[in-house]
């Protein structure tokens, strides 16, 4: 049976809900998506940029805490407030991953805890 176990650190936002930071299961670490709060105040960053760059910090966080760095994503999805936003988040993105770049999916939504402008989950392999 595969082991499943939450990872969690002071280092990231706590959830704001019954879910974890992270979970490892197996071969893989799936990361809750993250926001661009900071940790330490719980406050949100001012701006998308501020805050795609928060979420990516918070997500690099938690990898450290499972063993882990950015380099082990496969997979992320980013949800946007604004579509429009886009550019933006895509240039902070690209200063963080490189190649082979994890596959991706980016949507609009209507709305994101805390009032985000962007959230940004991920599938790593350990």
């Amino acid at each position: 049976m595969m082991e499943i176990k939450a990872v969690s650190t002071v280092n990231a936002p706590a959830a704001i809900g019954p879910y974890s930071q992270a979970i490892a299961a197996g071969e893989f670490v799936y990361l809750s998506g993250q926001l661009g709060v900071d940790p330490a105040t719980g406050n949100m960053e001012n701006g998308v940029e501020a805050q795609a760059e928060r979420a990516i910090s918070n997500m690099k966080a938690i990898l450290a805490e499972a063993g882990l760095d950015i380099s082990r994503v496969i997979k992320t999805t980013v949800f946007l407030k604004d579509m429009g936003d886009f550019a933006a988040v895509n240039a902070i993105y690209a200063k963080h991953f490189q190649q082979p770049y994890p596959a991706r999916s980016c949507v609009q939504v209507a709305e994101l805890p805390k009032g985000g402008l962007v959230e940004i989950e991920a599938v790593c392999v350990k």
